[in-house]
């Protein structure tokens, strides 16, 4: 069995935010991501959805060491990078690349497309000559479907779909091991969505790489997914293989997010039975007790005010975190089997 690329472990990250008067300030703290553990596979890609405030981008942005975690560890192989020194997290910068939300606006205005590609190489690639940087970038440049032509011109040139393969290129000159696609679509037409979710599907099948798909949108993470993860309000509500979760999800929460997405046919869209979730997303500096999702889900018990319920496994490769998920048989058998 191949073993993880990256392990996260119970990860936690909080925010101090000033509450109280001017004179009797209090502290307390924004549970951004609470308790957190997840893996990603050399060559795999995992998918992690939920509501906008449930703390996908901090997650990524605690991967990447530009938010420090309250808690938890990441592991990097074998290597614990949670309390690594900015030195030596930096070595290990080449083998983690993010791509951005917004195209335009994660590149230089004042840099040409070929400075902003080769810039990577500056950084981790000294010994390269100039012709050899020069020689690579041309290189990228092809396999992401930009011209090198285009290497003299300014990103205000280019369309955001042309932007974001220019991203794209910049992160994978280095050849990493892990990209972070940080709502990387979700600014683009849905005819450039796809372009683009078909370049990140070529580039993985040619160079292997492991991808961490951050989105709000469920048909695309279920294109490009091997995996999901669904959180709500900081924590992993549900884990499973893409196929599986997408055709028999277990936790409400997924339920509620899977009806409420649209259906592209209008005859089956009309006939949907949607319930609604009751209540607004209660605020991360006072989550519910117990159960994050009570307050909105639709089958609450006084267990669920009690007790928070753990990942655990319900069927072969799923994790749910839910108190009243059927679990299958064959599942407790293998858990009693591993005890």
């Amino acid at each position: 069995m191949t073993a993880p690329l990256m392990r996260v472990e119970d990860l936690a990250v909080y925010y101090p935010v000033r509450t109280g008067g001017v004179f009797i300030p209090k502290i307390k703290p924004l549970k951004a991501v609470d308790g957190v553990s997840f893996h990603i596979n050399p060559g795999e890609t995992l998918g992690v959805v939920g509501e906008s405030g449930c703390g996908k981008s901090t997650l990524s942005r605690a991967i990447l060491k530009f938010a420090k975690p309250h808690k938890g560890a990441i592991f990097w192989g074998d290597i614990n990078i949670t309390d690594l020194s900015a030195r030596d997290m930096n070595a290990l910068r080449r083998d983690i690349q993010i791509v951005f939300q917004s195209p335009l606006a994660s590149l230089n205005p004042r840099m040409t497309v070929g400075d902003i590609i080769c810039e990577p190489l500056e950084v981790f690639e000294t010994r390269l000559s100039k012709e050899e940087r020069v020689a690579r970038m041309r290189d990228i440049m092809e396999k992401v479907g930009l011209y090198p032509e285009m290497a003299n011109r300014f990103p205000n040139e280019f369309s955001g779909g042309q932007c974001q393969r220019i991203s794209i290129a910049r992160a994978m000159i280095l050849n990493p091991k892990l990209l972070i696609c940080d709502e990387a679509v979700s600014a683009l037409d849905v005819s450039i969505k796809a372009q683009i979710i078909n370049l990140l599907k070529k580039l993985q099948r040619e160079t292997g790489i492991a991808i961490l798909f951050i989105s709000h949108d469920l048909a695309i993470v279920r294109q490009i997914s091997h995996r999901v993860m669904v959180m709500y309000l900081g924590k992993p509500m549900e884990v499973a293989p893409s196929n599986e979760l997408f055709s028999n999800p277990l936790h409400p929460y997924t339920k509620a997010l899977l009806e409420a997405a649209p259906y592209p046919d209008p005859v089956k869209e009309r006939a949907k039975n949607i319930t609604p979730l009751s209540s607004d997303l209660p605020s991360p500096m006072a989550p519910p007790s117990g159960c994050v999702f009570r307050t909105r889900c639709p089958i609450t018990k006084p267990n669920c005010i009690s007790k928070e319920p753990s990942l655990d496994k319900a069927r072969r490769d799923h994790f749910a975190a839910c108190h009243f998920v059927e679990r299958n048989n064959s599942v407790e058998d293998e858990t009693a089997a591993e005890v």
